[in-house]
């Protein structure tokens, strides 16, 4: 078994995409209308996506999610190398903060676009 995909509500799939494309080297797998009258963004590579929806309706700050029931605290992406991927989080005007170098690997964490938070993460 493995992980497909996460939908994930954002104000702005396509910007949302286009900054993940460019620090993660992913790709569009998909995009059009979707739920509701809304519009979606599928970016991710071959094996797995994130889904990012916009709903044709105006947005609520979720707030804390980490005291929330089925809150959605980070998305974790596993990269080759760290120092280009921690370059390009950088050069898209986003700051990386919480280093760690612990098992079973060295990671990082951002705060992306909309506020979603990654977890940059690489295995030795």
């Amino acid at each position: 078994m493995r992980l497909e995909h996460v939908n994930v509500t954002v104000p702005d799939p396509k910007t949302c995409a286009a900054v993940l494309c460019e620090v993660f080297g992913w790709h569009v797998r998909w995009e059009g209308e979707a739920k509701d009258q809304g519009f979606t963004v599928h970016v991710g590579d071959a094996d797995s996506y994130l889904a990012l929806y916009a709903p044709n309706a105006e947005l609520q700050p979720m707030g804390n999610t980490y005291v929330r029931v089925g809150g959605f605290n980070h998305v974790g992406v596993v990269v080759d190398d760290l120092a280009a991927t921690e370059a390009r989080v950088k050069a898209a005007g986003f700051e990386p903060h919480s280093h760690g170098d612990y098992e079973p690997g060295t990671r990082f964490y951002f705060d992306g676009p909309h506020g979603i938070e990654f977890e940059v993460v690489h295995y030795d």
